[in-house]
């Protein structure tokens, strides 16, 4: 009986147990997706609806102050639950500068700020490389080469993460139609003009458009491997009006020819049939084509338009049709692909999946250019020094103005422009100027590379600052 009776006992504890477990997981899972809606207990324990807020710097470990409070656990490189609304955050380290900006955290949504970058105020600057002579100068998109141009048919390639530089050079005498070599010179002369360079993604070639006597050429030049250069006017013997790089190695180009896009096939030495007719802008992504075009309807009397897009090796699809030309460009912003035109100065953002508007506005001035930003977080717009940036974060389009006369890029984030000979630079959304050099060349480019170095050119040299402590 005693033994029935301890069973009887036993088995209700683990009836008990077990259901204390399940209540425990059921609690836990509400708990979670409470989180992650966003809801959060404060320290007067309500309950409000929060945001999440992740924050990286360079460099890392940076002192957060948000809304005044900071304390030793609140750094960079973390995330932090936050109550929606604005938020003041400053980002600081001992021996840098500091960088600021208002954020405006939304219900249940995670807000990402990776670009804030201090820079060290006691910077060691020398001179890295004498560049007398030097008239023009190319920078690879992840600022680890350069290239420097002359009036000769002798060029200089540079790695920029090397600690001591060493050109190497760059023999150009048969790539450019407009070179001239005299009887026992070392050096000919170059006297074509460069328009326009574009580099591959991996920063192997650069893609030159040229002004020569005989009109326009293009040349891909391989600075590692010149051997494997090309000049490909001459090669295919056609006038292209415009030719934009399509995969990582420039391997495949884009080409428009009399108004119509090809694709051309580097390796192969071939161009396809027609893809698109009428072209009057474009982009891609992978292997898909976004455009604008005449349309076929089109009369002498009033030409119309459309926007379109392409999958290689499948038919066009028309998407809209505009009154007047349009430019166009594609990103991809977390998993999410997106659609931008600018039809005069009206900005449109469209959802690539089912082409619906999620962003209208009116600029007060008309871009020329659309760039896409790093990993697709923001959208820039620009003429000249005119500049309109659209935060793919925040879904806010903010207008500003440089104080040069143009600008580049600095790093991956940070816009710069030399004005009276000051290096100015700029977050994406021109918030947290500040300036790093004076007596810089301001037709020469700019770079960080290697979150290491800052380059710059002054005085015929091209002059190196460390960010870090040396």
């Amino acid at each position: 009986m005693d033994f029935e009776n301890n069973q009887r006992r036993q088995n209700l504890k683990v009836i008990l147990s077990e259901a204390f477990m399940v209540l425990a997981v059921i609690i836990t899972v509400i708990v979670l997706a409470f989180i992650v809606s966003g809801y959060w207990l404060n320290s007067d324990f309500e309950v409000k609806r929060q945001g999440l807020l992740q924050i990286s710097s360079i460099p890392t470990g940076a002192d957060i102050d948000i809304d005044g409070d900071s304390s030793w656990l609140q750094k960079t490189n973390t995330s932090k639950v936050l109550a929606s609304g604005e938020h003041t955050v400053t980002v600081s380290k001992e021996g840098y500068d500091s960088w600021i900006k208002t954020i405006n955290i939304k219900e249940g949504l995670l807000y990402r700020v990776h670009y804030p970058r201090l820079f060290l105020k006691d910077r060691v600057s020398e001179k890295a490389l004498t560049t007398t002579g030097t008239t023009y100068a190319t920078i690879s998109p992840d600022h680890s080469s350069i290239i420097l141009i002359n009036g000769t048919t002798e060029w200089s390639y540079i790695n920029l993460n090397e600690e001591r530089i060493t050109p190497k050079k760059l023999d150009i005498s048969t790539l450019f139609s407009d070179v001239s070599i005299a009887s026992g010179a070392k050096t000919g002369l170059f006297t074509g003009e460069i328009l326009k360079v574009d580099w591959d993604a991996n920063a192997t070639r650069a893609l030159f458009k040229v002004q020569s006597e005989d009109g326009v050429e293009w040349v891909l030049l391989n600075p590692k491997e010149m051997k494997n250069s090309i000049n490909i006017t001459r090669e295919f013997g056609v006038d292209f009006s415009k030719l934009k790089i399509f995969d990582d190695d420039a391997n495949s180009l884009l080409a428009i020819q009399n108004d119509n896009l090809h694709k051309v096939d580097i390796s192969g030495r071939s161009i396809s049939a027609v893809l698109i007719k009428d072209v009057i802008d474009f982009d891609y992504y992978n292997n898909e084509i976004f455009f604008s075009a005449l349309s076929d309807s089109s009369t002498e009397d009033q030409e119309s338009y459309y926007i379109g897009s392409l999958k290689l090796g499948d038919k066009i699809v028309k998407l809209k049709k505009t009154s007047s030309s349009t430019k166009v460009a594609m990103t991809k912003f977390y998993e999410d692909k997106y659609l931008i035109t600018l039809e005069k100065n009206i900005l449109t953002l469209y959802n690539k999946n089912d082409f619906t508007s999620l962003l209208s506005a009116e600029l007060n001035f008309t871009p020329s250019t659309i760039k896409i930003g790093h990993e697709g977080e923001f959208i820039i717009l620009y003429s000249g020094s005119e500049i309109a940036t659209l935060d793919m974060e925040s879904m806010e389009i903010k207008e500003w103005s440089v104080e040069g006369e143009s600008f580049g890029w600095l790093d991956n984030d940070m816009i710069y422009t030399v004005y009276d000979g000051e290096l100015i630079v700029y977050d994406f959304d021109g918030l947290n100027r500040r300036v790093l050099a004076k007596n810089v060349s301001n037709h020469f480019p700019t770079a960080i590379t290697d979150n290491r170095y800052l380059y710059y050119f002054s005085d015929d040299s091209l002059t190196r600052e460390w960010l870090i402590p040396r």
